[in-house]
């Protein structure tokens, strides 16, 4: 068995898409849960969203598309802020029902600035914030966060 990943992103030719797509199992609003994770250390970087439309201009444009539930529409991650994600494989779970993305992240995952979206933690029986912002999000998106 090969775990072997190349630079490039997952290239996928449509009949394969197609099977793809027919295999995951989406939820009743069409959507799948895609964990982000950084490919070279295996950090885990966010959540979101993805629906077959983003699923199908991930695999090929290899930059990673969510659906955004809050704007109702196709969510090309870094569009505003430029922090983008290059896919480096694509992987769905057991029950075909999650997706993991190993990405190449450009910056920072979190809209907070932060590297990451799982900074919250319960520490000494208190909840605790244990990664600090590394950009200001006014910087990554202007006044609007």
């Amino acid at each position: 068995m090969s775990n072997n990943m190349s630079n490039d992103p997952p290239t996928v030719p449509s009949q394969a898409l197609i099977r793809i797509l027919e295999t995951l199992r989406f939820n009743g609003d069409g959507l799948i849960p895609a964990i982000a994770q950084q490919h070279d250390t295996g950090e885990i970087l966010m959540m979101a969203w993805m629906n077959r439309d983003s699923i199908a201009e991930t695999l090929k444009s290899g930059q990673v598309c969510y659906w955004s539930r809050s704007r109702g529409k196709l969510w090309r991650k870094g569009e505003s802020s430029g922090q983008e994600q290059r896919l480096k494989d694509f992987r769905w779970d057991c029950d075909a029902d999650t997706l993991l993305l190993l990405v190449d992240q450009k910056g920072v995952a979190c809209h907070t600035g932060r590297k990451n979206c799982f900074f919250n933690a319960i520490r000494d029986g208190e909840v605790a914030v244990i990664s600090d912002v590394e950009t200001d999000p006014k910087e990554l998106y202007g006044s609007k966060k």
